[in-house]
C-alpha cells in the first residue's frame, strides 16, 4: 500500500488532466450577462435572488423612500425580536443566552423560566459522547482542520443512532438538540487530539460540566484548569449568540435547506452545511483579520500613526500587502452596507475585555481601521453601496483575547450555527415542498461522436 505522502502528491499525469480539465472547462464570462445568469443566486447590484420564505430569522440593510431603495443601519431579526433586544434583555437578567436563542429559533417563542430550564436540562443529558467514541473515531486519527473533525465525527454519530434516517419531526429534533450539545465536546477534543499528537503538548480531555451554560464548558473544555472570569465567559455566549443565525440565504444555511429538501437524514445535512461553512469565503473569515493584524502590526511600529496605518490599507487593496489578495478583511458583507449589527453589538463588549487583557492598544488600532478602512476603500474601488465593519471584524480578536486556538475559530462559529440549521431544517421538514434544484443554462455546443482511431493520439 502506498504511503500517505505518496496519495498527497500530484503527479506530471494528474498536471497534465488538469490542463486539459482548464481546456475544456472555462465559460466565456460574458455568457453569464448573456443568458441572464444570476451568479451566487445574486442580481449585479449584490441584492439575493428571492429562493425560499422563513419565519426564522430576518436581515435588513434598506428601507424604501419615494420608491427608492435607500441604506439604512444594519438590523437583524431572530424570529421577529430585534437582536440588540434578545442581547439586552438576557444581559439585563445577568444570565447567559444562547440555550435561550437556540429554544426561540427552534421553536419560535420565547422559552417561559420552566421550559428554558427543559430544554438545559435536555442539552446537558445529551452532552456526552458515545462510549470509546473519543478514543475510537477522535484520538486515532486526528486531523489538523478541526471543521473536517466535526464533519467527520457528525457522520460517525450516525452508527450509533438506532433511528438515524428516521426524518418524523420529533425525531429529528432529538438528533438536533443532540448535535447542538455534543459540538462543543467534539471540536474541543479534536483539537486537544490534535495538539498532542501534532504539536507534541500534553493531552486533556475533560469531563463536561454537569450544570453550565453551553460557552462555559467549551472554556472549561479547552482549559488546562478549568477555569475563566465571567466576563470571559458572557462574552463568548455573546459571541454564540450572534452567530446563531443569519438568514436562510447565507451558504451553510441555503445548504442544509437544498440537502434537507432531499430527505436526507440530520447527519449528512449538518455535515454538509459544515463543509460549507468551512470555506474560507464563508466561515474562515475571522482567522483572517487576526493574521492581517498581526502582518499590520508588525509593518507599523506606531499604532496612532494614522497616515501609516492608511498607506497600509492601500497598499492590502493594491495587492502589496499581507496575503496580496486585494482584501481589507473583515470590511463589508453581502447584505448589510451602513453596519452589521452583530459588530456594532460586539464593539461594545471588546473594548471591556481588551481592558481586562491589557490589550487597550491593540483595541485602538482595531477601531482606527474600522473608521478609516470604509475611507480607503471608497478611494480606491467602485462599489455599489457602502462598507462598514463585520462580525468577523472583532470576533477573531475576542477569541485571541479568550486564548482560544487558532485551530477553533471556524469550528466556533459552527457551535453557533448549528441551532440555526437546526432551525431550518425544521422549517424546511415542516414544509417540505419540491426537491430544491434550479435550473442552468448549457453552453457547450453539440457534436458528433469520434471514434477512438480518428482522435488526436
Amino acid at each position: 500500500m502506498a504511503a500517505i505522502s505518496e496519495y498527497s502528491q500530484v503527479t506530471p499525469a494528474l498536471r497534465e488532466l488538469t490542463e486539459i480539465c482548464l481546456e475544456n472547462s472555462r465559460i466565456n464570462p460574458e455568457d453569464y450577462i448573456r443568458y441572464q445568469v444570476k451568479r451566487g443566486l445574486r442580481d449585479l447590484d449584490g441584492t439575493g435572488v428571492v429562493a425560499g420564505l422563513t419565519e426564522i430569522s430576518e436581515i435588513v440593510s434598506s428601507r424604501m423612500e419615494d420608491g427608492k431603495k435607500v441604506p439604512c443601519e444594519g438590523q437583524l431579526f431572530y424570529r421577529g425580536y430585534a437582536i440588540e433586544d434578545l442581547v439586552q434583555g438576557f444581559l439585563q437578567d445577568g444570565r447567559f443566552g444562547f440555550e435561550e436563542t437556540a429554544y426561540l429559533l427552534m421553536f419560535g417563542q420565547l422559552p417561559s423560566q420552566p421550559q428554558l430550564d427543559g430544554f438545559r436540562e435536555q442539552l446537558a443529558f445529551y452532552r456526552s459522547l458515545p462510549t470509546n467514541f473519543v478514543r475510537d473515531v477522535i484520538l486515532k486519527a486526528p486531523s489538523p482542520d478541526m471543521m473536517n473533525t466535526l464533519a467527520r465525527c457528525v457522520l460517525t454519530m450516525s452508527s450509533y443512532d438506532e433511528n438515524p434516517n428516521d426524518i418524523q419531526l420529533a425525531n429529528v429534533i432529538r438528533q438536533c438538540v443532540d448535535l447542538i450539545a455534543i459540538f462543543p465536546l467534539i471540536g474541543v477534543y479534536g483539537y486537544q487530539a490534535y495538539n498532542h499528537y501534532q504539536n507534541g503538548q500534553s493531552l486533556y480531555i475533560h469531563t463536561p460540566l454537569t450544570k453550565g451554560s453551553t460557552a462555559e464548558n467549551i472554556l472549561a473544555l479547552l482549559r488546562t484548569d478549568q477555569k475563566y472570569t465571567p466576563l470571559e465567559a458572557q462574552i463568548l455566549d455573546l459571541c454564540l449568540v450572534l452567530h446563531a443565525e443569519h438568514g436562510g440565504g447565507n451558504n451553510s444555511t441555503f445548504t442544509t435547506h437544498v440537502v434537507t429538501s432531499s430527505g436526507t437524514d440530520t447527519y449528512s445535512c449538518m455535515a454538509a452545511a459544515l463543509a460549507s461553512l468551512k470555506g474560507p469565503r464563508h466561515g474562515g473569515a475571522n482567522i483572517k483579520v487576526v493574521q492581517m493584524f498581526e502582518d499590520m502590526k508588525k509593518n507599523i511600529a506606531d499604532w496612532t500613526d494614522e497616515d501609516a496605518i492608511h498607506q497600509y490599507l492601500s497598499d492590502l487593496l493594491e495587492g502589496k500587502a499581507f496575503d496580496r489578495s486585494g482584501l481589507i478583511y473583515g470590511m463589508g458583507h453581502a447584505v448589510y452596507s451602513i453596519s452589521d449589527p452583530r459588530a456594532r453589538i460586539l464593539r461594545q463588549f471588546v473594548e471591556k475585555l481588551s481592558e481586562e487583557k491589557g490589550l487597550h492598544e491593540e483595541y485602538a488600532l482595531y477601531s482606527t481601521v474600522e473608521r478609516l478602512a470604509p475611507q480607503v476603500i471608497m478611494e480606491k474601488r467602485k462599489i455599489y453601496k457602502g462598507v462598514s465593519a463585520n462580525v468577523d471584524f472583532y470576533s477573531g480578536f475576542v477569541y485571541r483575547m479568550l486564548e482560544l486556538p487558532p485551530e477553533l475559530y471556524t469550528p466556533l462559529f459552527a457551535m453557533a450555527r448549528i441551532a440555526g440549521w437546526s432551525a431550518h431544517r425544521m422549517e424546511e421538514l415542516i414544509n417540505m415542498g419540491k426537491i430544491i434544484r434550479p435550473a442552468y443554462v448549457a453552453v457547450q455546443p453539440r457534436r458528433s461522436y469520434c471514434p477512438m482511431k480518428n482522435r488526436p493520439q
